[in-house]
C-alpha cells in the first residue's frame, strides 16, 4: 500500500511572504490544520515548508505575537519532513512516530507536491482494513456453517 494511493491530494497552500493572519484565514475558510508552503524551483513548485493550526498557537497566539506582524515563514516547522508518493504506508507511519509529526506531505519523484497524508488519515485507513478484516471472520463462520449442516 503506497502512500499516493491514500494521501488527500486537495492540499492547501500558501506563499511565505503571506501575514500568519491570512495562514490562519485560509485554515479556517477550508477548514484544515495545515498550510504548505511552495517555491518556484526550476519552473515547478516544490514544498519547503509546513505551518500548522498548533505553529499558529504556540509560535503566535502563546507568545503574544501580533498575527499581522508576522509573515508564514518565520514560524515554518523546520526541518522539512515529506515523502514519497511510492512510499509504502507503513514507512511513512514510521517517520511520523519518529519525527513526532502528524502531517506529512507527499511529493512525486520531481519533488512536486501531489498531496498530503495526516495521522487522521491512518486512522481510517485502519477502521476500514478492520471492517474487512470482520467481514472475511463473518463470511468464513457462515460458510463453515453451511457446510456443515
Amino acid at each position: 500500500m503506497r502512500v499516493g494511493e491514500y494521501c488527500n491530494r486537495n492540499v492547501v497552500v500558501i506563499n511565505g511572504n503571506e501575514s500568519v493572519k491570512n495562514a490562519a484565514e485560509l485554515m479556517r475558510s477550508y477548514h484544515v490544520g495545515d498550510l504548505i508552503l511552495l517555491e518556484e524551483q526550476k519552473n515547478k513548485k516544490v514544498p519547503i515548508g509546513i505551518v500548522t493550526d498548533r505553529d499558529l498557537v504556540i509560535e503566535v497566539m502563546a507568545a503574544g505575537v501580533k498575527p499581522d506582524s508576522l509573515l508564514v515563514r518565520d514560524i515554518l516547522t523546520e526541518p522539512f519532513t515529506y515523502v514519497y508518493e511510492n512510499d509504502s504506508l507503513f514507512d511513512a507511519l514510521e517517520m511520523m512516530h519518529s519525527k513526532k509529526i502528524r502531517r506529512l506531505p507527499v511529493v512525486d519523484n520531481d519533488k512536486t507536491l501531489i498531496g498530503i497524508i495526516t495521522l487522521d488519515d491512518f486512522i481510517e485507513i485502519l477502521a476500514e482494513t478492520m471492517v474487512n478484516v470482520v467481514d472475511v471472520v463473518k463470511l468464513q463462520q457462515k460458510k463453515e456453517a453451511r457446510q456443515r449442516t
